[in-house]
């Protein structure tokens, strides 16, 4: 039995509208979606005029379809769209016409065509789509046609509006001192003030201002924190100590970070790195503007403002840090990659993964697989024709790509929900909400003699990741077959795994289709505390 048999009306927004309509003949669906742009988009006001519609058209509302708080611009993250395209299509819907406010709300596409495209497999299963506020009846006359082409475009061209004047505004806050949004860091805090910077009081973590007159600036953290960060700088740029033993040090003392968790080298990192510490406000270092992947951008599109908040660490000890981390970043330039291996092939005669390893001060062999896009292209650069057969290195480099795009549209999709991530210095790996530790892996599927598939799965010793993302492909090893999501915390985890086709209950329970339940696990929810 489906959903839509069980429940008489789907909602998506965790609220259920009841409409009344006895008698009448015309079975109806609505569709409401409301963004942040404008209040008279909001849910209600959506429902109100569309139940005034079907009420002057003899219609009944049977079913809601709500997207709260989603951008128009593309189906990814509209889970109640893309619920009733697949009602639609399946066959499961029980209505005979969808009711929409306007054309925005179905969707502010920048690709018109893809809005018309989700109208007709609507009608192509005979289901009508009305615009319950627009002037023209949908009824696929010329005139409305033509309308609706203009309005599509209409809405696709006020989201790149506005996505400029929001840029525009971002720039001019950042230009002036203010901190647009995300955690502080380490040793840092966040303080409110009013429109003439008098502070009013300091926000702790998932506060927000609620005055528009309002804004956040930067301010040093606890004396401990400050003092920690001092020190990070100093046996990093003066004792020459790299990020994984300052991290050693930090923990054996029991100091922790702001998270209440231990250091991690890519903690150590993203402080060294950052420009915050004496003062400077940076902005625009990625960008993932309509929907798009978040792109990383040229040092010469970002926006600056020195001086913006008080420093913390020392201008001279800040820089003397960015000069070994530019020096250690030319020795692993492309050329410096290639002579590395040179040095390997001169002093062994030969080249392999091992070789690269036990090499001293030797990048792993990943770094030349991420960086050349295989490690039989680096091979190649450096001179080198391996004797050996590598087609099952071939495939190996296949199965990292499809973790890493994998992994791309993970963080793509944490990302758009709001929730801060990072990628760590391991191997297909993420840190969420600076607490939760992510790894994806590939399971590819080998035939066994007796002509059974199997998947086998091993975790990396080195990494103890709070989650594991075991994409199982399928017996082609060309396309993914499934996921399996799979907690660190369970007993279970501590070896090789084979995976068959039916493993039972107690291993099935973390497989799925899509990664959906993925976004659920990690986000973060409001908690009433108890009384």
């Amino acid at each position: 039995m489906n959903r839509g048999e069980l429940l008489p009306r789907v909602s998506f927004d965790g609220g259920e509208k009841i409409h009344s309509g006895p008698g009448r003949e015309v079975r109806a669906a609505e569709y409401v979606r409301m963004s942040t742009d404008h209040q008279r988009y909001s849910i209600q006001n959506q429902g109100a005029a569309i139940a005034q519609y079907a009420a002057a058209h003899d219609l009944t509302i049977v079913r809601t379809y709500a997207d709260e708080g989603k951008s128009g611009l593309s189906l990814d993250g509209r889970g109640a769209l893309k619920q009733l395209l697949e009602d639609v299509q399946n066959g499961r819907a029980d209505f005979n016409t969808i009711l929409v406010y306007d054309v925005s709300r179905w969707g502010r596409f920048q690709d018109s065509d893809e809005s018309a495209y989700t109208e007709y497999l609507c009608k192509q299963a005979g289901i009508t789509v009305r615009y319950c506020a627009e002037q023209f009846e949908n009824d696929g006359s010329l005139s409305s046609a033509i309308i609706k082409s203009m309005k599509r475009a209409m809405a696709g061209e006020y989201s790149r509006e506005l996505s400029v004047k929001v840029f525009t505004g971002q720039c001019r806050l950042v230009g002036l001192g203010f901190h647009l949004g995300g955690p502080p860091g380490y040793g840092l805090r966040r303080m409110l003030v009013d429109e003439h910077g008098v502070p009013k009081c300091e926000l702790k973590d998932g506060q927000r201002k609620n005055l528009q007159t309002d804004h956040v600036v930067l301010v040093p953290g606890p004396p401990l924190e400050v003092k920690t960060v001092i020190e990070i700088f100093r046996l990093f740029a003066i004792e020459g100590l790299r990020e994984k033993k300052i991290a050693a040090i930090l923990n054996k003392r029991g100091v922790l970070t702001h998270q209440g968790r231990p250091w991690l080298r890519c903690h150590i990192n993203k402080i060294l790195v950052s420009e915050k510490y004496i003062g400077t406000a940076v902005f625009n270092r990625t960008s993932a503007k309509f929907g798009r992947r978040r792109t990383r951008n040229d040092p010469d599109q970002w926006v600056r403002r020195e001086n913006a908040f008080p420093a913390i660490v020392p201008p001279d000890l800040f820089w003397a840090a960015q000069n070994l981390i530019a020096q250690r970043r030319d020795k692993y330039s492309d050329q410096g990659l290639i002579k590395e291996l040179e040095s390997i092939i001169s002093k062994n005669g030969n080249l392999s993964r091992s070789d690269i390893k036990e090499f001293e001060n030797s990048p792993c062999a990943n770094t030349y697989r991420y960086r050349f896009g295989s490690i039989l292209k680096a091979y190649d650069l450096a001179g080198y024709k391996p004797s050996r057969n590598f087609v099952y290195s071939r495939n190996r480099d296949f199965f990292h790509q499809i973790s890493e795009a994998v992994l791309t549209d993970i963080v793509s999709a944490i990302e758009e929900a709001d929730c801060p991530v990072e990628r760590l210095n391991k191997p297909r790996s993420i840190m969420i909400n600076e607490e939760i530790t992510l790894s994806v892996t590939t399971l590819h599927c080998p035939k066994k003699q007796s002509g059974d598939f199997c998947w086998k799965l091993r975790f990396a010793r080195n990494t103890r990741p709070d989650i594991t993302v075991a994409i199982r492909m399928a017996p082609c090893n060309r396309q993914i077959l499934d996921y399996y999501i799979l907690p660190f915390a369970d007993p279970g985890w501590n070896g090789a795994k084979v995976y068959r086709n039916n493993n039972g209950f107690w291993l099935d329970q973390y497989r799925f289709d899509s990664l959906a339940p993925l976004l659920e696990l990690v986000a973060r929810r409001n908690v009433r505390r108890a009384g």
